[in-house]
C-alpha cells in the first residue's frame, strides 16, 4: 500500500486557505496511486494548545471539505482538527475513506501538559481503527508517541500500521525519530509520522515526516520544508517478522499490571 504524508505548513488561523493548499497535495498523491494521504496535527488552522478559535464539528468545513476531496480524487485522507466537545474541545484525527465516508475518529489521548493543552482540551479515552487495502490501521496524535501503552494496545488489536499526525517542534526532533522507530520495532508494526513545518506563533517546526518499518528501520524521511513524502507498507512483511521473531508470546501483560498496581 502506497501512503502519502503531506508535510505542509498551515496558513495560520485560516483553514479555508490551508485546505486549498491541501487539495493540490491530495490530487498529486492520488495521481501517483497512493491509497491514503495524511496531514499534520490540526493542519488546517495550525496546532495551538490553548486556542478556542476554529472549533468545528464533524460536519464542519474542514471535515466536509476533506470528504469531498476524498470522493473526488478516490483516496483515503487523514485530517486532524479541533472538534467541538463539552466541556472543552477535543484534538481529533479523522480517517476518511476514498468513498468520502468517515471510517474512524480518534481524540488525542495524551494532551501536551507542558504547553497547557490539558487546560483547553478534553482528552480522548479510546482507540480508533480502520481497514484499508487489506491492512488494519490505527490513529494516534503527536505527543501520544511518548506513551508505549497506546501502541501496545493497537498491536494487540492486530493493527499493521499507525498513522500519527503531528506538530513536533524542531527543538525535540531527535525524540521524534527515536519514538517513531521504537514504537514500530517494539510492536512489529509500521508507524507513519506526518509532521508540520515552518514557524508560527506557537513554535518552530522542521518537518522530518517519516515512516518506520516493523523492525524500526526508517524507510522514508522528508526534509525540513514542505514536501509530499511517500512510503510503501506491506502487511506480508509484518506477518513474516512476527512469525520469524515471535516477541508476542514472551510479553507478560498480566504481570506488568500486577506490579504496577503493587507499586501504586
Amino acid at each position: 500500500m502506497k501512503c502519502g504524508s503531506s508535510q505542509i505548513s498551515s496558513v495560520w488561523g485560516h483553514p479555508e486557505a490551508t485546505l486549498v493548499k491541501a487539495q493540490s497535495c491530495i490530487q498529486a498523491a492520488s495521481s501517483t496511486g497512493a491509497s491514503i494521504i495524511c496531514f499534520p496535527e490540526q493542519f488546517a488552522a495550525g496546532w495551538n494548545p490553548v486556542s478556542t478559535a476554529n472549533i468545528e464539528s464533524l460536519s464542519g468545513t474542514t471535515i466536509t471539505t476533506l470528504k469531498t476531496f476524498a470522493r473526488e480524487f478516490s483516496i483515503a485522507i487523514i485530517g486532524s482538527f479541533r472538534e467541538h466537545y463539552l466541556p472543552f474541545p477535543r484534538n481529533t484525527a479523522v480517517a476518511i475513506g476514498a468513498d468520502g465516508e468517515i471510517h474512524a475518529v480518534y481524540a488525542k489521548m495524551h494532551l501536551f501538559t507542558p504547553a497547557h493543552e490539558d487546560q483547553a482540551f478534553t482528552a480522548g479515552d479510546g482507540i480508533a481503527t480502520f481497514s484499508l487495502d487489506g491492512m488494519k490501521c490505527g490513529l494516534a496524535i503527536c505527543y501520544d508517541l511518548r506513551f508505549p501503552s497506546l501502541f501496545r494496545i493497537y498491536a494487540k488489536e492486530g493493527v499493521h500500521a499507525v498513522f500519527v499526525p503531528s506538530a513536533w517542534p524542531a527543538s525535540r526532533i531527535y525524540h521524534w525519530e527515536l519514538f517513531i522507530a521504537a514504537r514500530a520495532a517494539e510492536n512489529q508494526m509500521y508507524v507513519l509520522g506526518c509532521n508540520t513545518t515552518g514557524t508560527n506563533p506557537v513554535d518552530q517546526y522542521c518537518g522530518a515526516s517519516m515512516t518506520a518499518d516493523p523492525q524500526g528501520k526508517i524507510i522514508a524521511r522528508a526534509g525540513d520544508g514542505e514536501e509530499l513524502l511517500y512510503s510503501d507498507i506491506d502487511p506480508v512483511q509484518i506477518d513474516t517478522i512476527r512469525r520469524d521473531f515471535p516477541v508476542e508470546p514472551d510479553r507478560k501483560d498480566a504481570l506488568y499490571h500486577s506490579l504496577l498496581n503493587r507499586s501504586g
